[in-house]
This record gives structure tokens, C-alpha cells and sequence, in this order.
């Protein structure tokens, strides 16, 4: 009888949703984090935590709201890659969405700044762990 393997447990999951705006112009948007954050300085896609009762969607399109006061349409936002990526005694659990409509002008609101770049142009910024596979992913599905 072969032996099962024991997976690790767990302590805290956490799951992150992220999007991957796409300007007219093929480029992506992607924000500095700001001084007093953990990794700050870094460059990521725009999003955060998903609160108690809310669908990833959801989530996303209040941390839109919130971090560059843009309004986003729930069926605007197309589920393209996830990372999964140990962070301390947590496991992040990042979805990244693409989405190319969205309604107002992108401004940095909780962040130092932002930046629209062809997609691999991602590969020479320092981004977060969990961000640096997502590049190539979005690669190969835009």
C-alpha cells in the first residue's frame, strides 16, 4: 500500500485579487506601493483583500474604487491567472483579472504613483514575489 504524503497545514490563507488594466494602447497599469506599506517601493497590479461576504469581483471593484477612484462593471472584469506564493506564516492566494473598460481616469490614491506599461516591460520593474510569474502568464493570454 503506497504511503500518503502530509501535506503541510496551513495557518492563514489569504486571497488577493488583483487586475491587470489594459489601456487602447495594449499597455498595462501598475502602481508603486507606498512608504510605511510592507514592500514598499514595489510595483503591483492594482487590488487587495477580499472583505468578510464579498465575491472576488466585488472586492476588486471597491479596491478600484478606493485605490484609483475608477468605477468598474463586475462583467468587465475577465478572471485571466493566479499565483499562489507562502508570505511568512500566511499563504497568499493571488487572482489576477484583466480588464480593459472601466469608467474616470486612473489616479494614485494609495499609491506613490502609477505607471502604463507594455506588458514586457513588467519584467524590469521589482514587483512583489507573488507578481513576478503573473507577467509571463499575462503574456501569453492578451
Amino acid at each position: 500500500m503506497a504511503k500518503m504524503l502530509e501535506a503541510p497545514l496551513l495557518s492563514v490563507l489569504m486571497t488577493v485579487v488583483a487586475v491587470a488594466m489594459i489601456d487602447c494602447e495594449g499597455r498595462v497599469l501598475v502602481q508603486r506601493r507606498p512608504a510605511g506599506k510592507a514592500m514598499a517601493g514595489l510595483w503591483e497590479f492594482p487590488g487587495g483583500k477580499i472583505e468578510a461576504g464579498e465575491t472576488p469581483e466585488a472586492a476588486l471593484v471597491r479596491e478600484l474604487h478606493e485605490e484609483l477612484g475608477i468605477g468598474v462593471e463586475t462583467g468587465d472584469l475577465v478572471p485571466a491567472v493566479f499565483a499562489s506564493e507562502p508570505l511568512g506564516a500566511r499563504h497568499l492566494l493571488l487572482l489576477l483579472y484583466v480588464c480593459r473598460r472601466w469608467s474616470g481616469t486612473p489616479r494614485a490614491l494609495d499609491a506613490e504613483e502609477l505607471l502604463w506599461c507594455q506588458p514586457g516591460a513588467l519584467h524590469r520593474l521589482e514587483m512583489p514575489p507573488a507578481d513576478r510569474p503573473l507577467i509571463r502568464l499575462l503574456e501569453s493570454v492578451l
